[in-house]
């Protein structure tokens, strides 16, 4: 990285590139091969977070096209689109995706296509795989697999490490294990397992600072304040629908409203009814604000077909009244979502 910038220090000219936002770094790349080396190295993610430039963006896999992941720039309504999961997985789904280290994490999950190992096509199957998007190098790259194959389970990054729990193996059975990875050692740990698990779906959020495992269907919560004391049982009377935490608050979608939502206290933000006939959307907090992001148009008694979307609509929940708008949509994905989460970079 040489002689990055005539005149300056090469350790003051790496601050002042990490100060460019990163939808140009392409266009950075092509200067020199100096500059390449500095865009694609780990000194400037580390200037980036040392001057307080790092940026929140937003990744999404939806169904069509297969395994594609793009990311969002909320501050240029920009879409960027990344490579393909190279996994030999078609159609991955149901799997978990979080992001730690300035790095997005595919976890585990399935699909209904032909199982790659066994060949068989009668059913749904769950892997162990576990990838990560680097996008500082823009490459994808495959970690320590899970102990157990899962898929529908919880996933969550707490203290800087990966928590998954419950879900389903490939028989379609659930599950109770919980497991920990470190991604600087590249190792699963397992965890105390869950108190109970059901035949259903679950989902994890953090709020507090703990891990929050819910399961479709079920008013109650299984909660991990730290991996030595295993988990507890709540019955916060929680509503069912999509969820969403925003500064560290929980918002719940559910029959035409949003909810903010606090243990058993609820408030109405604002209506949502115009989400009725929108299925298989993503709901996530940015900042203040929450996203509905792609799914599908579903059929009437009017109108059979079904209508994959692209769309995104944001509603500001940090002022004195709620808005919505419209943002930037997908510009390569549409349909059902299957992951979405923040990365910083």
């Amino acid at each position: 990285m040489s002689g990055l910038i005539e005149g300056l220090p090469d350790a003051v000219a790496l601050r002042c590139l990490a100060r460019v936002p990163f939808y140009l770094h392409p266009k950075l790349e092509i200067v020199s091969h100096s500059w390449r080396a500095a865009i694609r190295s780990p000194e400037l993610f580390r200037a980036r977070q040392e001057i307080g430039s790092t940026e929140k963006l937003l990744c999404v896999c939806a169904f069509d096209p297969e395994n594609l992941w793009q990311m969002y720039d909320p501050l240029r309504d920009l879409w960027i689109t990344l490579p393909v999961l190279p996994s030999k997985v078609r159609h991955l789904a149901h799997f978990g995706v979080v992001s730690t280290g300035g790095k997005l994490f595919v976890l585990g999950g399935g699909s209904e296509d032909v199982d790659p190992l066994t060949g068989d096509q009668d059913g749904s199957f769950a892997t162990n795989e576990v990838w990560s998007y680097d996008p500082v190098v823009r490459r994808w790259a495959q970690h320590a697999s899970m102990i157990l194959p899962r898929a529908m389970f919880a996933c969550c990054v707490l203290e800087g490490k990966i928590i998954v729990a419950g879900g389903f193996t490939s028989c379609r059975k659930s599950i109770s294990q919980a497991e920990m990875y470190d991604h600087e050692k590249d190792v699963w740990i397992p965890i105390p397992d869950l108190h109970c698990t059901h035949n259903s779906a679950c989902t994890g959020l953090v709020i507090g600072g703990k891990v929050h495992v819910l399961h479709k269907g079920l008013s109650k919560v299984q909660v991990l304040d730290n991996v030595c004391s295993g988990w507890t049982v709540e019955d916060y009377g929680w509503l069912q629908g999509p969820m969403a935490v925003v500064q560290g608050a929980l918002y719940v979608m559910s029959h035409g409203l949003i909810f903010k939502q606090e243990k058993e206290v609820r408030k109405v933000v604002t209506s949502s009814s115009e989400f009725r006939r929108r299925i298989g959307f993503a709901l996530t907090g940015v900042r203040d604000e929450i996203y509905v992001i792609g799914g599908v148009i579903g059929p009437d008694r009017f109108n059979w077909d079904i209508k994959p979307m692209s769309d995104v609509d944001i509603l500001t929940v940090g002022g004195d009244r709620p808005t919505w708008r419209q943002a930037a949509p997908m510009t390569m994905c549409r349909g059902t979502i299957f992951g979405c989460t923040q990365l910083r970079i």
